[in-house]
């Protein structure tokens, strides 16, 4: 009897240590498992790191690029056609080439200017001080549209410009995006267009900035063949560097070749919650 209750005790025992074994068994893949996982999340999450942080280079990249183009294209177009114009009055009219050299001039300077604020803004001061804002020109705005305006027509292009609705302050993103607008289609009118006008139009409402740009050209209910739009200056960058401006702002920008002849460059920006 007591050899019987000896074998049960003996036997409960080895049971007892059989299931405590496979409970440490478990318990040991468990932990490697858990470990297993929070290694593969930190994984995942150093490379959502990565990606983020490449995203946000390559973003800035091209607002860089974008910025770029839209300072030197739109002051060398300026200089091409000035420098041009005073080579052919050079002799009769020196008075006129003059002018025209001191357009030439003035581009620059203002070319100058405006790259010294973006690569001001890009590299700071050695001792890693913020650079000084007092040598740096604030980021242009529809307040410069009117010198805008002025060089475009010194340089040849009239330009009516409209403004409806009641103008106001805008975030300093899309009072810069609505300027650099204006600036792309009007240097674009002067280089490719085939003289004429051009007619520049802002309208505030109170949920969105309009801005809209056209230019005279010929027409194609005439039975004219519309001027191509040459690309070999940068292959339509400027207009796609404006529609991906807009599109920060869940804007839309169109720009299109006009029926009744020339080019429009028509774009919205919301400004609800702005």
């Amino acid at each position: 009897m007591h050899g019987y209750r000896g074998s049960l005790l003996v036997g409960a025992l080895l049971a007892a240590l059989a299931a405590a074994g496979w409970l440490g068994v478990a318990l040991l893949r468990e932990r490697r498992r858990h470990r297993k996982a929070l290694e593969d999340r930190g994984w995942l999450l150093e490379r959502e790191r990565e990606s983020a942080a490449r995203a946000a280079v390559d973003a800035e990249r091209a607002r860089i690029a974008h910025e770029l183009h839209d300072i030197v294209s739109h002051n060398v177009s300026l200089m091409v056609v000035q420098a041009g114009a005073a080579r052919e009055v050079l002799a009769t009219m020196p008075e006129a080439a003059a002018d025209a050299l001191g357009a030439v001039e003035g581009a620059g300077r203002d070319a100058m200017t405006q790259l010294r604020h973006l690569l001001g803004l890009l590299a700071p001061a050695a001792d890693g001080s913020d650079p000084d804002d007092t040598d740096l020109a604030p980021q242009p705005g529809l307040r410069g549209l009117g010198a805008l305006v002025d060089r475009i027509a010194f340089a040849g292009l009239p330009v009516e410009v409209r403004i409806s609705g009641e103008p106001r302050p805008l975030p300093a993103g899309i009072d810069l995006a609505a300027y650099r607008i204006v600036q792309e289609a009007l240097t674009n009118a002067l280089r490719h267009g085939d003289g004429g006008k051009a007619e520049v139009t802002v309208r505030y409402t109170d949920r969105c900035l309009r801005v809209e740009v056209l230019n005279s050209g010929p027409s194609v209910l005439n039975g004219a063949a519309p001027t191509p739009r040459r690309r070999a200056d940068g292959a339509g960058r400027g207009l796609l560097g404006l529609r991906e401006r807009v599109a920060v702002y869940g804007g839309d920008l169109d720009a299109r070749h006009r029926l009744g002849g020339g080019y429009r460059v028509r774009a919205r920006i919301p400004l609800a919650g702005a």
